[in-house]
């Protein structure tokens, strides 16, 4: 009783965690209500718990109009930062969750199950992310990357009637362990080094990281110790965006999970990994930046051409999708190496990349569920012949999502691709920038097969394709905002061009 009446906690702003706090509560609610209450109506599942991501993206909002004044605010001991970079990349989070719930509730539909649990996860896997989002400390971000692999994990071994499905599970939770251990030991080893796992204290004391490094000078090489630390950071993180030679999980687990887990962990993955990433090099290791950002410059390189190369030799559309994402994972690479020369729009270009490819990669797999069947498993890419004289519309669709991932004008993947090569040649990233050119003209190939696939080949099957009313809705607004920004680049770009962090 003495020791816990010492005990002093941090002051906690509520409405600044607010959105975390109402994600919370409808996990909670979805648990105990949907064990009690067998018979809910249908699709209630996925309405509450996109109800509930809405409810949080309004409170996003809400912040996100509050700091238009402000740079931001560290808080609760400065563990978590309040700032314009993790309000919009928490925004997209929670908009991905929206459209997953949809995209889950025709897939149960369509196989007559019922699983409150997984729209909880979605709600669990989406903390998880904010708090990488938002971290201020490594061990914070930690805990956030764990609950969010966990959730996913969870979510690609959910189908126990696919075999499949239970392979990509565990084939994810066993590489997904190596990489969070890295990532931790990685921790150990900059603390070891710095003294700290705080990225930033804008403050004398306690130092954070970016201080205690600020106040360094190597000697004689005496810094193995930090440099091992960020090299395992870097791995860690690297894994969680898919990026080559970190790679190998994503095809496997793309393909296994069912299809409205895939477009989730492909989209909501690699925004939180991708703002984790961009905090710790840019905020926290600012000082070493010529030590890191060779390694992201050969990351990005490895990147888009293992991706665009091995996407082009695939089968199945998922798994050509999945490659597809490791080479997206590299154009975002791109924009991160733009940042860390300090100047620039490397930063609002990733940013405006990875909320861009979240709305095309819910699009493009709301049309693999629709094709997949009631076994979800034929995406194989025959099964998209002829879709065109099948359900024109739905065709029509795809082609244009397809188009804006391979970057085509007038759709808002020109839009993004366009914005990471203006930050590269900006700072004179000359050769990432053509190498980036290079490797977009290769993978472009790969939207075409798909398209030749729809277009000009004989389905096998005259039967007519009956797509759910959910799946139409997602697939419509993913190509309604994928032409409008095309064509009205600028009601993204002057959002992204706002995002600052808090400490600088």
């Amino acid at each position: 009783m003495l020791l816990a009446s010492g005990l002093i906690g941090p002051s906690i702003p509520w409405t600044d965690i607010l959105p975390l706090l109402i994600l919370l509560g409808g996990a909670c609610f979805l648990l105990l209500v949907g064990s009690l209450v067998p018979n809910w109506p249908r699709h209630g599942y996925a309405w509450f718990t996109g109800a509930t991501a809405a409810g949080a993206l309004v409170a996003n909002c809400v912040q996100w109009n509050n700091l238009h004044s402000k740079v931001g605010r560290s808080i609760i001991a400065d563990a978590i930062f309040v700032d314009r970079f993790s309000v919009l990349a928490s925004i997209t989070v929670l908009g991905a969750v929206i459209f997953s719930s949809i995209l889950m509730s025709a897939y149960l539909q369509r196989s007559q199950d019922d699983g409150p649990e997984l729209f909880a996860l979605f709600l669990t896997a989406a903390i998880g992310a904010i708090v990488m989002i938002s971290a201020n400390d490594l061990i914070v971000m930690f805990l956030g990357l764990e609950v969010l692999s966990l959730s996913l994990y969870l979510l690609a071994a959910s189908n126990r009637r696919r075999e499949q499905s239970q392979e990509s599970g565990i084939k994810y939770f066993v590489l997904g362990g190596f990489a969070s251990a890295f990532f931790l030991y990685g921790i150990a080893l900059v603390y070891g080094s710095t003294g700290s796992t705080q990225l930033f204290v804008d403050q004398s004391l306690p130092q954070g990281i970016a201080q205690a490094l600020g106040s360094q000078v190597a000697v004689n090489g005496n810094d193995s110790l930090l440099l091992i630390g960020i090299g395992l950071l870097m791995i860690g993180l690297a894994f969680k965006v898919s990026a080559a030679p970190f790679h190998v999980w994503a095809p496997d687990v793309y393909e296994g999970a069912p299809t409205p887990v895939t477009a989730f962990m492909a989209s909501v993955g690699k925004v939180a990994a991708f703002a984790a990433l961009l905090r710790v090099l840019l905020v926290g290791l600012p000082q070493r930046v010529d030590d890191w950002r060779p390694v992201v410059w050969a990351l990005a390189i490895a990147t888009v051409f293992i991706g665009s190369v091995m996407a082009v030799v695939q089968t199945n559309v998922k798994r050509m999708l999945a490659y597809s994402s490791v080479s997206h994972a590299g154009f975002i690479l791109v924009g991160v190496e733009a940042a860390a020369h300090m100047r620039g729009d490397g930063l609002a270009s990733s940013m405006n990349y990875l909320t861009i490819y979240t709305v095309l990669v819910m699009g493009s797999f709301a049309i693999v569920l629709a094709m997949s069947g009631q076994q979800d498993a034929d995406t194989a890419l025959t099964d998209f012949r002829g879709l065109a004289k099948r359900r024109p519309a739905l065709a029509l669709a795809f082609s244009i999502l397809l188009f804006a991932q391979a970057g085509v004008p007038f759709t808002s993947g020109f839009v993004a691709k366009f914005a990471i090569m203006k930050s590269a040649v900006d700072v004179g990233s000359y050769a990432l920038a053509v190498a980036a050119m290079v490797a977009a003209v290769i993978g472009a190939f790969l939207y075409l097969r798909i398209v030749v696939s729809m277009w000009l080949e004989e389905p096998d099957s005259s039967e007519p394709l009956n797509v759910a009313t959910p799946v139409v809705l997602v697939i419509v607004l993913a190509v309604a905002f994928t032409l409008v920004i095309g064509l009205f680049p600028d009601l993204l770009l002057d959002a992204t061009r706002l995002v600052r962090f808090a400490p600088r």
